[in-house]
């Protein structure tokens, strides 16, 4: 038999049975995770701004990101475009979930130098999947090479 106590002065009184208040989760913050990233850090690849599954990157191309023809390596501008548009993907869920590449296109359309802009944007998908593209530009706004890729939505 499980009796009910009466408060003392006021205070409440726990009760049998009753347990612990349930414990909520913390909100889920994917925002930081292009922040985490090393190979991000070892480039100075930036991220100027992500939001509504709108993304932008920037680069300042130095040597030792350079190939053998002293242009930005192709890598690197993969590697800004897979950026650009993850980061395009993260801003649409409202960085509640984490995303990985299962699909990138890309198109090398002149060599890069100077100063580039990666512009991204998520253009669909569902629960599951976002769909995105991306463009990078040199600092005359010309362009230097797009791609299209399909992410993964993951739980953090």
């Amino acid at each position: 038999m499980i009796t009910v106590a009466e408060p003392v002065h006021g205070e409440p009184v726990e009760q049998a049975g009753a347990g612990p208040a349930p414990v909520t989760e913390p909100p889920i913050d994917t925002s930081t995770l292009f922040a985490q990233v090393g190979f991000n850090r070892l480039l100075d690849l930036r991220r100027e701004f992500a939001e509504g599954g709108v993304a932008r990157l920037v680069l300042q191309a130095r040597p030792e990101l350079t190939n053998n023809f002293h242009v930005l390596h192709g890598g690197v501008i993969m590697t800004m475009l897979d950026g650009v548009m993850s980061s395009a993907a993260l801003s649409k869920s409202g960085f509640t979930r984490a995303v990985v590449t299962i699909d990138m296109s890309t198109s090398f359309i002149k060599p890069g130098r100077g100063r580039l802009v990666a512009h991204g944007q998520a253009v669909g998908g569902g629960r599951s999947v976002c769909f995105c593209e991306a463009r990078i530009e040199d600092e005359a706004g010309e362009l230097v090479a797009k791609a299209m890729g399909t992410f993964k939505y993951v739980d953090p």
